[in-house]
């Protein structure tokens, strides 16, 4: 179940000037993006690893997809809207030109309860603006800042038409800068687990080739979020946090 509400029009300034940008000739947004084909891969079936990425697109987040595509690795980017300005933009369609899925994490990453329904309704639908703006996907995913969500939150995400993707395995990048004991934590992963990491961390950036190398000798391969779950429908509204059965509650995640 999609949300059916009009699309209001862009008069968020921050938006308007991507806007504006991207009609510019030569600017990478005015040539469309196309997505690869979708992947049929029954993760039933095969050993299958979700690795999300939170609070980009930032200076690393480019050699985060170059290490994705050596492996031939499709991922989940959680963006933060005020994160996409005109030198990011390029990034958001890359990630769609080579595959992976995008979703919403907010405008600036409060923690969504905290915040008026108003409040909340803005954070999510710039966000989903401005990413619509630029790549002209219209995301389906969102995960709440912090993992913190309640009703209130349950609600405006069904409304916006946005399942809320949480986590089962949390690397901790967020709080321990240390890329062999961020890629030793994500080596722990289990067929079906969503994996919290972040594209805005140098010791992510430099940690994801070896996670990448070890959890490839291991037979995985790396999905969406989506690819995950298959031809199960992901609710608007409803929380997810993978198929291991489990999740390592870390709220305070950033």
């Amino acid at each position: 179940m999609r949300s059916s509400a009009p699309v209001r029009a862009v008069s968020d300034p921050a938006l308007l000037a991507l806007r504006v940008i991207g009609q510019q000739p030569g600017w990478p947004g005015t040539r469309p993006v196309v997505a690869p084909a979708e992947r049929s891969i029954a993760c039933a079936h095969v050993k299958c690893v979700a690795l999300t990425f939170d609070d980009g697109p930032f200076d690393y987040t480019g050699a985060v997809l170059d290490a994705l595509a050596r492996h031939n690795a499709r991922a989940t980017f959680f963006v933060v809207g005020q994160m996409v300005t005109p030198a990011t933009a390029p990034l958001l369609r890359r990630m769609v030109a080579e595959g992976h899925q995008l979703g919403n994490h907010s405008w600036d990453h409060p923690a969504l309860t905290s915040l008026s329904r108003d409040g909340l309704r803005g954070q999510l639908d710039r966000t989903q603006q401005v990413v619509r703006s630029i790549t002209g996907v219209t995301m389906r995913l969102m995960r709440p800042p912090y993992g913190s969500t309640d009703g209130k939150v349950a609600e405006e995400t069904g409304r916006a038409g946005l399942a809320q993707i949480l986590w089962d395995l949390d690397t901790l990048d967020w709080r321990d800068r240390d890329s062999a004991l961020v890629a030793r934590r994500a080596s722990a992963a289990r067929p079906g687990s969503v994996v919290l990491l972040h594209d805005i961390h140098r010791t992510t950036m430099e940690a994801l080739p070896h996670l990448l190398a070890d959890l490839s000798a291991k037979g995985y391969t790396f999905v969406t979020v989506s690819e995950l779950y298959g031809a199960r429908e992901l609710v608007p509204g409803k929380r997810y946090a993978g198929e291991t059965g489990e999740r390592q509650d870390q709220s305070t995640s950033p």
